[in-house]
Parts: structure tokens; sequence; C-alpha cells
């Protein structure tokens, strides 16, 4: 299979006639790149599984675009929810309903819940009306790879695989959205991201944070399972000085170290090839994924030196990093 790279606009038509025929279509959106197929369509959903040899109790989100009515994919909302939508959508943040069951079991992997965003991107807008249809979609990357935030990111994971990869350009949030549940008396956060505690909290009244048990099946995305992960060995420390320890002992044995880690850390580290996170949450956000996938390419042992600021948007950030270094 040849897999196209056409820009957003100019392959919309052609994504959104794939997707009623079932197949598979990667597409830009504001947080990283999505992997998309017909929602209704238990055979187009399963090809997701397939593609990504994703776990098959590790629950799809549903994309729409802001016009479509969900009420019909829903059992209704809680008035919190209603004006979190109102806040925050379009916007990275993914809101888990009580499902109708209208679309394929196979997006909730058995759950009766269903999570729905309606992402923000131009790009991912203008398809999605095309399409006018719920597009499942997790992240365009192979399981447990460092998510996408490029076209050519996706290509190289799925180069032969799909026939479509609609180019929108570098993801501007560059960590998937939050996911939110929405079923009980107050929003809980399965998953952290850019719309953050504090923010939904100022709109709902109160926010709680869930805690996967052991032995629970995942109820959002990112959830269970290691995620995130360079194709390289990898090392997580906390302080520079640790950082330079393991990159001397690289060195030693005759391989590349280089180390990821935020600007104040960068200064610190000696001699060592450094990839410069930044000096803020969002900035860290938006190049977390990007470098992580560079540094894959250059180095035999990946050392992150973990932040230090936390709260905000950081508890989406460290969240990703701790994951992508096996430190969680």
């Amino acid at each position: 299979m040849e897999t196209k790279i056409l820009p957003a606009e100019a392959g919309k038509s052609l994504a959104a006639r794939l997707i009623r025929a079932g197949e598979v279509v990667a597409f830009h959106t504001e947080t990283v790149y999505g992997l998309g197929a017909n929602a209704f369509s238990d055979g187009a959903v399963q090809k997701i599984f397939a593609l990504k040899g994703r776990p098959s109790d590790n629950p799809l989100i549903v994309h729409v675009h802001a016009g479509y009515d969900i009420s019909a994919l829903i059992d209704g909302e809680p008035p919190y929810a209603a004006a979190l939508r109102q806040a925050f959508l379009p916007g990275p943040l993914t809101m888990v309903y009580p499902s109708t069951g209208k679309v394929s079991r196979f997006v909730s992997c058995g759950l009766n819940t269903l999570a729905i965003r309606v992402p923000s991107s131009p790009a991912a807008q203008a398809f999605l009306r095309e399409t006018d249809l719920p597009v499942a979609a997790p992240s365009a990357n192979l399981s447990k790879h460092v998510s996408p935030v490029t076209a050519g990111h996706v290509f190289d994971d799925f180069s032969g695989k799909i026939p479509l990869i609609l180019d929108g350009g570098a993801c501007s949030g560059g960590i998937e959205s939050t996911v939110l549940d929405c079923t009980g008396e107050i929003p809980q956060i399965l998953r952290e991201g850019l719309v953050t505690r504090g923010m939904i909290a100022e709109v709902a009244g109160d926010c709680g944070v869930y805690r996967m048990r052991t032995g629970e099946k995942p109820r959002s995305p990112g959830m269970a399972y290691r995620h995130y992960s360079p194709r390289c060995d990898t090392a997580c420390c906390k302080t520079a000085e640790e950082a330079r320890a393991l990159g001397a002992a690289e060195r030693a044995r005759g391989g590349k170290p280089v180390i990821l880690c935020e600007s104040k850390t960068a200064a610190l580290v000696g001699d060592f090839e450094t990839l410069d996170l930044g000096a803020t949450g969002e900035v860290m956000a938006r190049r977390l994924y990007a470098l992580l996938r560079q540094g894959e390419k250059i180095a035999t042992l990946l050392i992150g030196v973990e932040p230090e600021e936390q709260g905000g948007v950081m508890a989406g950030v460290l969240n990703r990093f701790k994951r992508a270094f096996g430190a969680e």
C-alpha cells in the first residue's frame, strides 16, 4: 500500500471517502496526530487495534466536529459537563459519558461509557465536518512508541500500512488531551493533560483525580501500559549530577549518551549533548515528543532528567515523561 501525505485542506475529501469506506486515516489535532476510523464500524475500529498493536482492553476516544449532535451517543450529562463543554470545547479535553451503545462495541472495549473529544485544530475540524461521522482515534503511533506530533512521525510508523496522512503541520499542544470522567457527581481526571485540574475545578466547582487500582481494567487511554517509549535504551534521574555519571559510564562503554532535560538543567550537564525541553510547562509539553523521537535516532542511551516544575500543565508532562523513561 502506498501511504500518501496530503495537506489537510487538499486531502480532506479523500480522507472522508476513505473513512466511509472502512479505511483508517491519520489526521492532525492540536495535541498529537490521530489514527482515525468510522466509530460505527466494527471492522474499521478493529483495524486501528491491529495496525497499532494496541491491547484490546485499551479504549478509544471518539472525535467529532463542533456542530455534531452527540445526544444520540451519550445517555445524558450532568450540568457541570455542559458548563465544561462551553468553557473548553473545542479544545484538548476529552469527556467520558454514559454510552447509548450506538458506536462499535470495540471503541469502549466493553465499558458502558464513551469518551468524546472536539479538537480545536482547524485541520481536524475541516476533516471531521467533511466526514460528518464520529471518528474513533487513538494517537497515530505504534503501540508503546512515542506519540507523533508531525506527519513525518506518523509516516515513520505507518508507511505502507495506511492510505493517507492529512498533514496539518506540527501539533501546538504536544501531549494528549485531558480525559475527564463526567459520569459522577463531580468530574474526575482519568488522564492529565493541557486542561488542568485547577481549570476544571474553577468551572465545575470541584475536580478529582482518579488513580487506577492494580488489576483494574483501563477506563481511559493512557491509564495503563508503558507508553511514549523511544526506540533506544533509556535512563531516568533527578539531578544533573546523576545524568553526568550515567553519561560518563555510557561513553566508557563506547556509546553515545544524550541528555533530555529542562533549560536550567541543560546548563549544568557539562559537555554532553543535550535536548532542551524548555523552561515552562507549555513549552515542555510542546517539545517533549519531538525531542524523544529525535533522541532515539541519535543516542545509544537517552538520559532523562526529571523537570523540577510541578502542578498545572506539568502534571501531564511529568506523567508522559516518566512513562517514556519507564519511571512510572
